[in-house]
């Protein structure tokens, strides 16, 4: 993988009329260099058990060969035949709702052993098939793998099993879960309830956990099979998606992409944003991030994002370019669109590819056409780009989980997600490039910047590491509910919010809901919007901190809403409800007033984003992207060559055209 891939999803068996040579052509002409295939027909591959058909792989492998395009191959798994939903209706998931029927992909139970022996079959036949052939960069497992919220009977014996391993007297379970409480206590593991049914949260916490690593040792399984047949200079990977609110939107719930990524040698996701008027790259930004995250600051793939998708969002003139060059501008390495065409029918009728149904070229292929040129002559410059940034937000699947169980009145959503998403977005409209971390670090001290948002279950290692790094002289912002449970979330009956109350100089032992509450501050520039209090409210009561903020209340008045306190050689500002974005914006720029971070690469605010690294040859590289339907001046470009016009930038204003994007090397 030396150079920039730029690709497409293809499916040769969904194509109506002959169209082989003639989309590879198109390929070609647009500067497509890598197609992915075969993940999602396991129905064309094994049309009846042990019967094969290679057909539909054999001449795209051998087409593209010889057109000079690489091929990612995905095991065929996360979308089973109807002849084995009807052999082995087993294989087909129970979800609280009930075990679900066929018609749609990700519906098998992917603990089940019909299910897993069929997979591995499936697997090793096409791996035996194609493992020599020159085309294959590289192979994915599954895709956008989850757990489907499954609780069929594999998944609870494999779960009891779990929990009797970890808790070899049951009574320590009732105890760490609290289970006596509505006499839900379990004196027999043969009387151990349904889990997806329970009302106790550390239960129901434990379960999801379980679920998730589930999911982690299926992956790691379908890697192993995969490594025994690619060659080492084959990467293998796995397609991780997000949480779907029309697109991507936050954490996943359902997998630990930490911890399911470290099977693979690559890191990949599918990032889907809004786009037209509402494109705003928040949504490349966190997920790159959340890559990146994977392998250790290692540049990842894109496997899927949109060329034009749905019908809000086909691009506008210039919005191809600037997602594909923020793409890159976050650290990816390969982009490829879902899918080339469009398909005539079935589910994805009127999601569109980077084609139309009439397969003529159209604006956003033209576009494209651009792209591919630039990725091709740019490559040796932009290639393996090093981020290394000084601010970093700690997120946590087991914080999500806990925190969802307990959600304020009139919150329908993943609050979780909510929150995490209002922080990192300031941190973005601010120009703050950020690492997202699932765990701190061995040297968390290179980190200038932390934030922690609603790290509701926690455990006591993991709240004493995070005072430590203020110790040492960290800044860190802490989010309300931080601290307040274990990691069984069992609640912590010491001050809130739990050990963090040291380091964050404040304690509070009761919560209420705004309902229209403000704030005041004599510190701090407020107005209407940014004053308004959201979500949660926690009545804080300064133990050494400076009061930033207090509720504008007549009953609340007297407690604080927001403070900042001095703990050895660093300073922890805790915020007690859901700030504003812009409010979060003018907490990180007081946070970190005397502290110049390498993450900020312009003093200049969205619509402008400027991200970038160091090249392979040492040289500093920076994206400037338009974020606007408005012509925009840098004042403050990085001096070098622009190397998208191969124009010279030594002072003078850089002019960004509508939804533009400048690269300089310097």
């Amino acid at each position: 993988m030396n150079k920039l891939y730029y690709g497409v999803a293809y499916y040769d068996e969904y194509m109506p009329v002959e169209r082989l040579e003639k989309d590879i052509a198109m390929m070609l002409d647009a500067g497509i260099n890598v197609v992915r295939i075969a993940e999602s027909t396991w129905s064309t591959l094994e049309p009846a058990e042990g019967q094969y058909n290679f057909r539909h792989i054999d001449r795209v492998l051998d087409a593209m060969h010889q057109a000079g395009i690489a091929v990612i191959i995905g095991t065929p798994t996360y979308a089973i035949p109807a002849w084995l939903a009807r052999k082995y209706p087993e294989i087909m998931v129970t979800t609280p709702e009930g075990q679900q029927k066929y018609g749609r992909r990700q519906i098998m139970d992917i603990v089940n052993p019909d299910f897993r022996r069929h997979a591995e079959n499936i697997i090793r036949v096409l791996l035996s098939h194609v493992k020599n052939h020159p085309a294959i960069i590289g192979y994915q497992v599954d895709n956008e793998t989850k757990h489907y919220d499954n609780c069929g009977p594999e998944m609870k014996q494999k779960f009891v099993a779990g929990m009797q391993e970890q808790f070899a007297d049951i009574n320590a379970m009732n105890q760490a879960f609290g289970l006596n409480y509505w006499s839900n206590r379990i004196d027999d593991w043969r009387d151990f309830p349904p889990p997806e049914a329970t009302i106790n949260a550390s239960l129901g916490c434990a379960f999801s956990r379980f679920q998730r690593q589930c999911v982690t040792e299926y992956l790691a399984w379908q890697a192993a099979l995969v490594n025994e047949y690619r060659q080492p200079h084959q990467f293998v990977t796995q397609n991780f998606d997000f949480e779907w609110r029309g697109y991507s939107f936050g954490v996943q719930p359902r997998v630990d992409h930490f911890a399911a990524a470290k099977a693979m040698t690559m890191a990949s996701v599918d990032i889907y944003h809004p786009s037209q008027e509402q494109l705003t790259g928040k949504e490349i930004a966190f997920g790159g991030a959340i890559a990146r995250g994977m392998k250790h600051g290692q540049n990842y793939y894109v496997m899927e994002t949109q060329a034009q998708g749905f019908a809000q969002w086909v691009p506008f003139p210039g919005q191809l370019r600037l997602q594909a060059f923020s793409h890159l501008a976050h650290g990816a390495t390969l982009l490829s669109y879902w899918h080339w065409h469009s398909i005539h029918n079935s589910f994805e009728t009127y999601w569109k590819g980077l084609l139309s149904h009439d397969f003529a070229p159209n604006p956003t292929y033209n576009e494209a056409k651009t792209i591919g040129a630039d990725f091709a002559r740019l490559s040796p410059r932009l290639m393996d780009l090093k981020i290394e940034n000084d601010v970093a937000i700690l997120i946590s699947n087991e914080a999500m989980d806990a925190l969802n169980w307990f959600k304020p009145e009139g919150v329908s959503t993943n609050l979780y997600n909510d929150i995490f998403r209002q922080f990192h977005d300031a941190l973005y409209e601010e120009n703050i490039s950020a690492d997202i971390i699932a765990d701190l670090p061995a040297n968390p001290g290179r980190y200038k910047l932390l934030i922690v948002p609603a790290l509701y279950a926690a455990s006591d290692d993991l709240l004493r590491r995070i005072s430590a790094y203020v110790e040492g002289g960290g800044r860190a912002m802490i989010g309300f509910k931080s601290g307040f449970s274990d990691e069984n979330v069992q609640v912590r009956h010491g001050a809130q919010p739990g050990i963090l109350h040291e380091c964050c100089g404040v304690t509070y032992n009761q919560f209420v809901l705004p309902h229209g509450t403000q704030i005041t501050s004599e510190r701090l520039e407020l107005d209407v919007q940014n004053a308004q209090v959201s979500t949660w409210m926690e009545l804080l009561k300064p133990q050494g901190a400076q009061v930033l903020a207090r509720y504008d209340h007549p009953v609340w008045g007297e407690y604080a809403a927001i403070t900042e306190h001095d703990f050895g050689r660093g300073k922890a500002m805790y915020v007690g409800f859901l700030p504003e974005i812009s409010l979060i914006r003018q907490l990180v720029a007081r946070l970190t007033t005397g502290l110049p971070l390498s993450a900020r690469m312009s003093q200049q605010t969205f619509p402008l984003i400027v991200r970038g690294g160091v090249n392979q040859a040492g040289q500093r590289v920076r994206y400037y992207l338009n974020y606007s339907a408005c012509a925009l001046t840098v004042e403050d470009a990085l001096c070098g060559e622009e190397l998208i016009g191969g124009t010279s930038v030594h002072g003078q204003p850089l002019v960004l055209a509508p939804w533009g994007v400048a690269i300089i090397a310097g």
